[in-house]
């Protein structure tokens, strides 16, 4: 079934434009990751396997004229027989793009890199498992790089939160075990410039992790709201807040506020240069109230695409968050907060029936092509998509 557009979505000041459709896998697609530096997406599957596609810019492309950026046509680049026994439930990529972490319900997570190609460089080889994750006592719901690449988080229906160092020669030393929740924990998120992590669970909490360098990691602040399992966890780009997405049907907003908390001794826990953690106190900022009508299952946190500032107030724009679950609708939506740190939102765009009648399990942001989401779904494909200007409402 086509993506479907309501009487409603034709009001809104954006359109979500399909780009392309990603076939190949033969079970739900649970999650999708763009390469951080190069041209390439892939997803995870159900049927245990990763599958890759590059992308190229094509000006000839069925596309609506004076759309930018010019569209992308996506190629068949390469599949992965992990080797997991069960489901791959999530993917993250590396910084670098170099390594490729798969987080399963076998309970292992595995680090994959691809080989060096022939003598002339000319061809790359295939990829290779560098390193297996083991330790998890039940299924792996999430994996997350940190933003310097030097660490890995994961967590699983054990209730815990596993941290890893990335060490040379292919080395990975399990750094902490937290077991800071009382239920599965669904969703692992790392800050983006700091190593401040964030855990989401079916406990109806979010945490929210330092390492305190003369001791461990901890667990520094929970957030407390939402009244049901929270799925799905996404920082703004600038790290001052964090998106959540619950079965509560609500995305909840929460922001950091300058007020810093004490952490042991009269101490602040610092970590990385120039870093301050853990500074700061998270708090509730702003909630969506039936922002879907069935659960939240992923959101994904974007800059504003070049030339779509002027929607909302563009001094105080925090960006765009996309959103989808049980409801099969991708909504996005704009995020600003005024003098007096206060937030508001705006819906953007909103397309029903994105996967046919089944549920949709992620979106993400392409890093390298502002406006360009995609998407998974229990239809066993992974979609593409643009956000274009709606000439109905412009």
């Amino acid at each position: 079934m086509d993506p479907g557009t309501d009487s409603d979505s034709k009001n809104l000041p954006c359109r979500i434009y399909p780009v392309a459709v990603l076939e190949g896998h033969s079970d739900r697609v649970w999650n999708v990751a763009w390469n951080p530096v190069q041209h390439l997406i892939a997803s995870c599957s159900a049927d245990k396997t990763v599958r890759m596609w590059s992308y190229s810019h094509s000006p000839n492309a069925d596309y609506p004229s004076g759309d930018e950026p010019t569209p992308c046509v996506f190629t068949p680049a390469t599949e992965i027989a992990t080797g997991h026994r069960k489901t791959v439930r999530t993917i993250a990529w590396s910084p670098s793009g170099k390594n490729l972490a798969t987080a399963s319900f076998d309970s292992t997570v595995s680090v994959w890199e691809r080989v060096p190609g022939d003598e002339n460089g000319e061809e790359l080889g295939e990829w290779e498992c560098l390193s297996t994750l083991e330790g998890h006592e039940n299924e792996c719901k999430s994996v997350a790089y940190s933003s310097d690449g030097n660490l890995i988080a994961s967590c699983s229906r054990d209730k815990s939160v596993w941290i890893w160092e990335v060490q040379p020669d292919a080395d990975f030393e399990c750094l902490s075990v937290l077991m800071e929740h009382t239920q599965d924990v669904k969703c692992v998120a790392w800050h983006p410039q700091e190593e401040l992590l964030a855990s989401a669970s079916y406990d109806d909490n979010i945490l929210l992790y330092v390492d305190d360098p003369q001791d461990d990691w901890f667990a520094f602040t929970t957030l407390s709201g939402h009244t049901s399992t929270v799925w799905s966890l996404a920082f703004s780009p600038c790290g001052s807040m964090l998106a959540s997405a619950s079965d509560d049907r609500t995305i909840r907003i929460w922001q950091r506020y300058p007020k810093p908390p004490v952490v042991g001794a009269n101490q602040l826990v610092r970590v990385g240069k120039g870093s301050t953690a853990a500074e700061g106190e998270w708090k509730a900022a702003f909630t969506i109230t039936n922002a879907h009508e069935r659960s939240i299952y992923s959101v994904t946190w974007g800059k504003t695409p070049p030339g779509h500032s002027s929607i909302g107030a563009s001094e105080n724009d925090r960006g765009w968050i996309a959103s989808t679950g049980g409801d099969g609708h991708i909504k996005v939506w704009n995020i600003s907060v005024d003098g007096d740190r206060n937030v508001s939102h705006r819906l953007v765009a909103d397309v029903a029936d994105a996967h046919g009648l089944v549920d949709v399990n992620c979106v993400s942001w392409s890093p390298l092509e502002p406006g360009i989401l995609a998407s998974a779904g229990d239809d066993q494909k992974a979609r593409v998509w643009h956000i274009t200007r709606n000439s109905e409402t412009n």
